[in-house]
């Protein structure tokens, strides 16, 4: 948390735009046959034959999506790319192609935006997809990082979220909770930092979870797992807002019921125990925290003995009748009318 005062410091405007761009994108390499033409033209030229094509996009923005007080340049820049990532994924396909726009204030230098982007080639090289093009501007109020993903899937294997059916099975990747706990656990080390400057935070006890927040990994390995697994899933989402959120996001759009099992959702045992040191209820976390980027689907009864063994899935709960509503069964056996608490943006 403590600034290095004695960093070398190249001013953007020595390079211009372009010089900008060439620099930082100079070490990108070419990974997928889909990419005819990636960065140095007018646009990039891609050829998916007879493959659907999918495309996602997000903003994050300093001081709303993300703090540079505790979250280093490096791993923004692979969190950035990671939060799109999973978007397709969610839609059971394979991501290809990337680009990235920032907009910069003057106060950071060559050096800082060097680290962002070699957080965005660690995530590309990682998951094998092309940086193919993006833009650079100026900023008069912080950071501002737009990733647009490009992804290719075939039109049999394409997973909607309005497909799943009465009697599906609610399934969900991974934990859950981590990534919120994570944020609390930074927050409550920059209050100490802000009060003693002198004071290194201690964040042993809580690697995982600081590691679900600042470097969270999206789920291609499940997808890839379901193809193996030969289980299509009837609807998907990924976990971005909170599993409440998500889960009411899928049955919206599929216009059917949910009853999820609050006994059933996978929590890690470092956010129960930093759960109980924030006196902060488990359940809550899992169902409104959000940032897990784990996916979220519903599959056919007959899929089940498939996936039952798999230490990466969850069974969480069953798809009902619309009328039926969207409820929590509690640990008590009660059921409970299940609501979105999750991320909102434009809230006060």
């Amino acid at each position: 948390m403590i600034e290095d005062k004695n960093q070398q410091r190249t001013d953007l405007g020595d390079l211009g735009e372009f010089g900008l761009i060439n620099h930082l994108t100079k070490n990108f390499k070419i990974q997928q046959k889909s990419t005819i033409k990636g960065i140095g033209d007018d646009a990039a030229v891609l050829e998916f034959k007879n493959k659907r094509v999918v495309v996602t996009t997000d903003l994050l923005v300093e001081g709303v999506h993300f703090d540079l007080s505790y979250m280093p340049l490096k791993h923004l820049g692979y969190k950035a790319v990671m939060v799109n990532l999973s978007d397709v994924y969610a839609m059971n396909a394979k991501a290809t192609q990337i680009t990235i726009s920032i907009a910069v204030s003057n106060r950071f230098p060559l050096e800082a935006l060097e680290e962002l982007y070699a957080g965005i080639e660690t995530a590309a090289k990682l998951y094998g997809v092309d940086v193919v093009g993006g833009d650079t501007t100026s900023s008069k109020t912080g950071l501002l990082i737009s990733v647009t993903a490009i992804g290719e899937v075939s039109n049999d294997e394409v997973v909607y979220r309005n497909g799943a059916k009465p009697n599906d099975l609610l399934v969900v990747s991974g934990d859950l909770g981590g990534a919120y706990m994570g944020l609390q656990v930074l927050e409550r080390e920059k209050e100490v930092y802000k009060v003693n400057p002198n004071n290194q935070p201690d964040l042993e006890p809580y690697t995982y979870i600081v590691e679900r927040q600042l470097k969270p990994e999206a789920r291609k390995d499940i997808v890839k797992l379901l193809k193996e697994l030969k289980v299509k899933p009837t609807a998907m989402i990924d976990i971005s807002d909170g599993l409440s959120s998500e889960i009411i996001h899928l049955c919206t759009s599929s216009k059917v019921g949910c009853d999820l099992y609050e006994n059933k959702i996978p929590l890690d045992p470092q956010v129960i125990s930093t759960c109980e040191e924030f006196n902060i209820d488990s359940t809550t976390v899992a169902l409104n925290g959000g940032e897990d980027y784990e996916l979220l689907f519903t599959i056919k009864q007959e899929d089940f003995p498939k996936i039952k063994a798999n230490p990466n899935l969850s069974v969480i709960g069953y798809i009902t009748e619309e009328s039926a509503g969207l409820h929590l069964v509690t640990r008590a056996d009660t059921k409970i009318e299940l609501k979105a608490q999750g991320w909102k943006n434009f809230n006060d």
